[in-house]
């Protein structure tokens, strides 16, 4: 088997339409992550360590608006992955409660990148 198949990622989704500043953006994504790794911890430890020990991979990318990326979401969920909607604390850019990111993974590289190999990178 192709070993770039089968490595373990994490895949970070920012809403475009959002307009979030790079720092705003960093921070989510700070908690997107960290929230997929606690819950990986609960429910996917092996995996997790997995992930941890090969370079702990990591891409951001972004979506169109916030319905692309609750059905996203869903099918995520659909699959069995590791999937975190993050929503804001509402002190800075952007209201209370505004879902900011989607975290997915970690979980296996291709099951992820048949989800999200057609979304742009951010750039």
């Amino acid at each position: 088997m192709n070993r770039k198949l089968s490595e373990i990622t994490m895949v970070i989704i920012t809403r475009k339409d959002l307009k979030l500043s790079s720092g705003k953006l960093a921070a989510q994504a700070g908690h997107a992550a960290v929230n997929c790794v606690l819950t990986a911890r609960k429910l996917k430890p092996a995996l997790l360590e997995e992930w941890r020990n090969s370079g702990s991979r990591k891409i951001v990318c972004e979506v169109r608006n916030l319905e692309a990326m609750k059905r996203l979401y869903g099918e995520a969920r659909e699959l069995g992955l590791i999937s975190e909607m993050i929503r804001d604390a509402g002190r800075t850019e952007i209201p209370s409660g505004t879902i900011t990111l989607l975290g997915i993974g970690p979980g296996p590289r291709r099951v992820i990148d048949e989800l999200t190999r057609n979304l742009p990178l951010v750039k």
